[in-house]
């Protein structure tokens, strides 16, 4: 069997920018374990199946090399421009379609050049569920650093918009650029805590217009993911609900410390002082596109 492949990179309109995504635009016929495999060879930090959907527009699986995701950020900036791209999302001002993910049905809006190539894409996260705190006691060990290096000596927190994370803010940029992982003590206490990563942020950027800068630390990777959209939700909400930024709209990198840098648009929704919804924007481009081909042999 032959399948189309494509990689998209998210959150950047630079090729070889962003976080970038194995995306298999038409994957009916393909097994979970043939689609495993498919993202095992791709190696990307996600690949992402589009499949039909008798409740969404599409339906689309997410898979890391290593397991099958329920949601995620950038493989679905990457799909939903590559859809478009393709003409399968059509022009509007914007158009919106429903993604039928692992965790429910959500609404993702694409805008268009007025040549009718997309130009942006905006998904939306569910409303975030605030877990457990953690004090620098418990924070700092697992990353080398100093209790006067968090911010404002604020404690961690397990938020989920979908899949959780431990969000741990910094002082500043410096401190971010000189975080140590100490993997076994962030396995263990993410595994307490029921989160899937660490995402340390801080309140400045590389570029002066930027209101965050992040990174994602998971002690089970390989290799440091470049742009996190569903954490980037989960950091929002942190943001918004301790009141460290006013909102609504807030300018997000990730990526500069790995030569791969992005940039993202989050929205947060509030209505008294609760977050009633949250939106992520970026543009994307396509850098390579192939075919993949897979047999029954592989089962």
């Amino acid at each position: 069997m032959e399948y189309r492949i494509a990689y998209v990179d998210a959150f950047t309109a630079t090729p070889f920018h962003g976080n970038p995504c194995a995306v298999v635009p038409q994957a009916e016929g393909l097994t979970e374990q043939q689609m495993q495999l498919i993202a095992r060879e791709s190696n990307q930090p996600e690949t992402s199946f589009v499949l039909g959907s008798t409740k969404a527009d599409f339906r689309v699986c997410y898979f890391t090399p290593r397991h099958r995701i329920p949601f995620a950020g950038h493989p679905t900036i990457a799909t939903g421009f590559l859809l478009a791209e393709d003409g399968r999302i059509q022009a509007g001002k914007p158009a919106v379609v429903d993604f039928e993910f692992d965790i429910g049905v959500l609404p993702v809006q694409v805008y268009f050049h007025d040549s009718g190539a997309p130009s942006k894409v905006v998904m939306c996260q569910g409303e975030p569920v605030f877990g457990k705190e953690y004090g620098g006691d418990e924070i700092c060990p697992c990353f080398n650093l100093e209790q006067a290096e968090l911010l404002q000596q604020l404690p961690a927190q397990v938020i989920s918009t979908g899949v959780p994370f431990l969000i741990v803010p910094v002082r500043d940029l410096e401190v971010l650029k000189n975080v140590e992982m100490d993997r076994p003590r962030l396995r263990e206490l993410l595994h307490r805590a029921g989160a899937a990563a660490a995402f340390l942020f801080c309140l400045q950027g590389f570029d002066e217009g930027s209101d965050t800068h992040a990174r994602l630390l998971d002690p089970d990777g390989t290799m440091e993911d470049p742009f996190t959209g569903s954490a980037s939700g989960c950091m929002g909400a942190y943001i918004i609900a301790r009141g460290l930024k006013p909102g609504p709209v807030l300018n997000i990198e990730q990526g500069h410390l790995m030569g791969r840098p992005g940039e993202g648009e989050l929205e947060i929704g509030r209505e008294n002082d609760i977050i009633t919804g949250i939106r992520l924007g970026g543009t994307a481009v396509k850098t390579l596109e192939g075919k993949i081909n897979i047999s029954a042999e592989e089962l």
